[in-house]
């Protein structure tokens, strides 16, 4: 199922928390990354970074950082499997230069000027591209939170100026990798638009 249509393609996302230990072809892991770049960041900042483990070792090592791999449960094993991880990061300091230039009119890097967190918005854009692909290729994804993340930022040489802003996982579906977790037992929501007045 590769190459499906749009709105197929966001239908069919879903976190996947199973994986087979398949790898993943590195021309779609390229792929993903080269959509999240894609992604609108405010003036053209561009201020995220993707860390990549794409080996054996790296990907074992992330979850020795982060979890108990002695003594792994059902989410844990299935998750292990995902040959490929990403950790989308954001750079507050490209965002904070770029509004600095002439052309933006300021002429300081004041944070207070930003109502929002504008680096991570577009970090988290990008993040979802690459979920998108990700189903586009017929492989699964998961976006999930960072742990432990001094131990990650420390090991895998991020630098200061970027922060993770979560963690992707990449890899083929096993035939259990239908819906789990809170949408087994939630509705989605349809009280969530509102139109011309809240």
């Amino acid at each position: 199922m590769v190459g499906v249509e749009f709105q197929d393609v966001v239908r069919r996302r879903r976190m996947v928390r199973d994986y087979d230990s398949r790898p993943v072809d590195p021309a779609v892991v390229d792929r993903c990354l080269a959509n999240a770049q894609r992604a609108p960041s405010a003036g053209f900042s561009q201020g995220w970074g993707f860390l990549v483990l794409d080996r054996p070792e790296t990907v074992r090592r992330y979850w020795e950082l982060t979890a108990d791999i002695a003594h792994p449960d059902a989410w844990l094993t299935g998750m292990m499997r995902a040959p490929v991880i990403v950790l989308p990061c954001s750079s507050k300091a490209a965002y904070l230069d770029r509004y600095a230039e002439p052309d933006k009119g300021w002429t300081d890097r004041d944070e207070a000027r930003w109502p929002m967190p504008f680096w991570h918005m577009d970090a988290a854009m990008a993040s979802l591209l690459i979920l998108q692909t990700v189903v586009d290729e017929g492989l699964g994804a998961c976006f999930f939170g960072v742990v432990e993340i001094d131990a990650v930022r420390t090991e895998f040489g991020i630098p200061a100026s970027h922060d993770p802003v979560g963690v992707i996982t990449i890899g083929h579906r096993t035939d259990s990798s239908g819906a789990a977790g809170s949408p087994r037992t939630r509705a989605r929501r349809s009280d969530v638009v509102h139109r011309n007045r809240w």
